[in-house]
């Protein structure tokens, strides 16, 4: 029996030394003044940016979920990256918080350091536009547990508000205006169905949709749109009385979540103009609407509840598509949620 050792078990100490050493570049554009360790050591240290007089800590953690299997079908993992981090940011955005710093998670059955640099500058990529320093992170090669070409991700984002300042849905009355953010697509949300669609219809991933010029595949992978910088500009200059991001559960589950009991929304689906994606998997997958409500973001990726009187302002101050999609309305239990007819 041959003498054995780490790399012949599976795990290659060597190529995760070198995938530190790819990605440092990467990293280093991410840092801002407050953090004080990052790379390299067993914990980063991030100080909280003066002038603070309460502040509070906002954490979030997510992943991609199976948009991942697509990626590695496509051998498309630049943007990946991008979507764990706006997974995370985007979530702790809702509460006004602005993002400090992030830490991944990238698993794997074997080591492609090439690969593996391709979705970390995604997420260093994704932390610069989100405005946050990548302090950190683990890679785990672990045979046995993933198939070799296959790897998992999830991210860890924290934030800091001002107590005062932190956005609870509390302030929202009936008659409020919903502002609706364009979303670059389906997200990172229902990818496990998507993919079934795809099976089913034995779709041409390369070959462009009816309604636009790219690729199913292109249209599929476009990242997550991080709404960071947008928001926080918007609330230092308008009253946000509520935000929500719209993921898993759609536009149905994701905006009452930030409403308080005897409110709800009334959501007029033909104030947007609903992308071509969302017609291609709706119809190729014989979905009804309240499946495509419920599962995709439908075009809306990102929610700002905000004053009537406010509204025409603050969707003036945007400079990226959004639009009017309803109000908030007095309602209970199963009657928070309506979408109005045609």
């Amino acid at each position: 029996m041959s003498k054995l050792d780490y790399r012949a078990a599976g795990v290659d100490i060597d190529a995760g030394n070198e995938l530190v050493q790819r990605i440092k570049p990467a990293l280093r554009k991410t840092l801002h003044q407050h953090v004080l360790t990052g790379i390299g050591g067993f914990g980063a240290a991030v100080a909280l940016p003066p002038g603070l007089r309460e502040p509070v800590l906002i954490s979030g953690t997510d992943g991609v979920g199976t948009k991942l299997l697509l990626a590695m079908q496509h051998n498309d993992h630049t943007g990946i990256g991008i979507d764990l981090v706006a997974m995370c940011v985007n979530d702790i955005l809702v509460q006004g918080a602005t993002p400090l710093f992030f830490l991944d998670y990238y698993a794997c059955g074997k080591l492609d350091v090439a690969q593996a640099a391709v979705v970390i500058e995604g997420i260093a990529r994704g932390c610069e536009i989100a405005g946050c320093a990548l302090v950190g992170g683990e890679t785990a090669e672990m045979p046995g547990m993933y198939a070799e070409q296959h790897y998992d991700l999830a991210g860890f984002a924290v934030g800091v508000v001002e107590r005062e300042q932190i956005i609870t849905g509390a302030d929202t009355r009936a008659g409020d205006v919903l502002i609706g953010l364009a979303s670059s697509g389906p997200h990172s949300n229902g990818y496990s169905l998507i993919r079934r669609i795809i099976a089913h219809s034995g779709a041409d991933l390369s070959a462009s949709i009816h309604g636009s010029d790219r690729s199913l595949a292109e249209l599929l992978l476009q990242p997550t749109t991080i709404y960071v910088p947008q928001v926080l500009r918007l609330l230092q200059r308008f009253a946000i009385h509520g935000m929500a991001h719209i993921t898993g559960g759609g536009l149905t589950e994701n905006i009452v979540r930030v409403l308080d009991d005897g409110l709800g929304v009334a959501i007029d689906p033909h104030s947007w103009p609903r992308p071509a994606i969302f017609h291609w998997l709706q119809q190729q997958g014989d979905l009804d609407e309240a499946e495509m409500r419920r599962t995709f973001n439908c075009g809306i990726g990102f929610v700002l509840i905000v004053a009537a009187a406010s509204a025409d302002d603050v969707l003036a101050a945007l400079d990226q598509p959004a639009w009017r999609i309803g109000t908030v309305i007095e309602a209970q239990g199963s009657e928070r949620v309506r979408f109005l007819p045609a």
